[in-house]
């Protein structure tokens, strides 16, 4: 994996999505950043903001993430994300809005290693979206995790498995040992 053309993207790590039950992921995502940013990777943060009258509100019934504290990138991350190439708000699941497409493209990213919450939405759709641009997509399992619990999350992984490729699903220490050691 050449580092030039590869990009962190750390999702939606804001405290809307930190629950008792993400919260352990919380300490990889800041760890992966780190390491990340000291071998000298580029990284692009995700905020996801809801908005009244959104497809969210209107067909699930979920009006969360409308305003802070709940939409604040977690204090753990806000030195990192202020070092980011830039942070993409979105009013979708991916990435891939207008402006982070354009972002992309930009900077010829080619390999779009995603962290972050929610492995089942947010992560997920991320990476099917880099998938169709015939991007390279990475999620790295142990810094992905669902505010929904284990079963969300076994069950993003699962899908990503299927529709990105098994190969795709890397940890944290391959990325840096195997994927990043072995770029030309």
């Amino acid at each position: 994996m050449d580092l030039a053309k590869s990009v962190l993207v750390v999702v939606d790590m804001q405290y809307g999505f930190v629950s008792s039950k993400s919260a352990p992921v919380v300490p990889h995502v800041v760890d992966l950043v780190r390491r990340w940013e000291e071998v000298g990777g580029a990284t692009l943060f995700t905020r996801f903001l809801n908005y009244p009258g959104s497809p969210y509100e209107r067909l699930i019934n979920w009006s969360r993430m409308q305003q802070a504290p709940e939409t604040d990138i977690v204090a753990e991350l806000v030195p990192a994300a202020s070092r980011a190439v830039k942070t993409i708000d979105k009013p979708i699941y991916s990435l891939f809005t207008e402006d982070g497409a354009a972002t992309v493209e930009k900077y010829g990213w080619e390999n779009i290693v995603i962290c972050g919450i929610a492995t089942e939405s947010c992560v997920l759709k991320t990476a099917c979206d880099a998938f169709e641009r015939g991007l390279a997509p990475w999620i790295v399992r142990d810094a992905v995790f669902s505010h929904a619990g284990q079963e969300a999350h076994d069950a993003g992984l699962l899908v990503a498995g299927r529709f990105i490729g098994r190969r795709q699903l890397i940890d944290s220490e391959s990325l840096f040992t195997e994927k990043l050691a072995n770029a030309g």
